[in-house]
């Protein structure tokens, strides 16, 4: 077995592959994307569930945990080069999707159209109802998503893969995925989603606030502001329900000098920029940024072993 040097070089290769590929040809079709996959195994393991409060959760604890075994299973018997793993990698990530998403939103409302952005914003990026949402709303809710899934959707994911290899980073998107699909406290899903979250809570722990970290970096570089995305994160994060979405999205706000809000939940933030069209872009440059760090972090990682060799020589 290769030290655990040469794995953490290969794995964070194998990431830089994932990100390349990611962003030049985006997502696959749904009816081919993995995650589609995971979905239609989980809505499977919905129909099937029993009604019983109990046996329900316990369904949910046993459907969850077979699939990290089939699906982590499958990812392990990929091949092993570094090129074929972030191929694969790739298709887990979603950094290209969200991106152009949240610029549609930004364009629709660029033009005026509310309408539009409001049936893009529920399309694509979050669930909550989009009809009745102000202009300055939507374009908030866009930057909030975009922040939060910064976190869920590319650090969370790569974390993943340079820690437990492809398996791991399949084993989160399930967890992930899940969580989107059963993790609601309704009826329907309280008991049956129950553990998903409390897996989700926990694998973003790390990612959550090492992505808020990213964005000051970021900000500081931006616009030198990375002292106070620090402060609104550390203040705001743990107004929001979830232990972890508060952090990028507190951040994110610091970082725009705005206030994120979402009715009758919480407010993040205490800017007094108003949300619109232009800061989408300027969140979306943020968003960049945050990327160009996470790719030169991950380029050191994969050539250290060949500054190694060159030193011994």
């Amino acid at each position: 077995m290769p030290p655990i040097s040469h794995l953490i070089q290969q794995r964070a290769a194998a990431a830089l592959a994932a990100l390349a590929i990611d962003a030049v040809f985006g997502d696959p079709p749904n009816h081919l994307h993995p995650v589609g996959v995971m979905g239609r195994w989980l809505r499977w393991g919905e129909r099937l569930a029993p009604a019983a409060p109990g046996a329900r959760l316990a369904w949910g604890t046993v459907w969850l945990a077979g699939g990290w075994v089939m699906f982590g299973g499958v990812a392990a018997l990929a091949p092993r080069h570094w090129l074929a793993q972030g191929a694969l990698a790739s298709l887990l990530l979603a950094y290209h999707g969200l991106d152009r998403a949240v610029a549609e939103v930004e364009a629709a409302l660029a033009v005026g159209d509310l309408a539009k952005a409001r049936r893009l914003l529920g399309w694509h990026l979050v669930s909550r109802p989009t009809n009745d949402l102000s202009a300055a709303e939507v374009a908030g809710a866009a930057i909030e998503s975009l922040a939060e899934n910064l976190s869920d959707s590319v650090v969370a994911p790569l974390l993943a893969l340079l820690t437990g290899g492809l398996p791991g980073m399949v084993i989160y998107r399930l967890t992930n995925t899940a969580d989107a699909m059963w993790g609601y406290r309704t009826e329907r899903f309280e008991h049956l989603g129950k553990v998903a979250a409390r897996c989700d809570d926990g694998f973003n722990l790390a990612p959550a606030r090492l992505t808020a970290l990213l964005i000051a970096l970021a900000a500081q570089l931006a616009n030198r502001r990375g002292g106070v995305v620090l402060a609104v994160a550390w203040r705001d994060a743990r107004r929001t329900a979830s232990p972890n979405a508060g952090w990028p999205m507190a951040a994110m706000a610091g970082a725009l000098d705005t206030v994120l809000t979402k009715r009758e939940h919480y407010t993040l933030g205490t800017g007094p920029r108003i949300a619109d069209a232009a800061l989408i872009r300027e969140a979306r440059r943020i968003g960049r940024m945050v990327m160009f760090l996470v790719t030169g972090f991950l380029f050191g990682l994969s050539v250290m072993r060949f500054v190694k060799q060159r030193s011994t020589l």
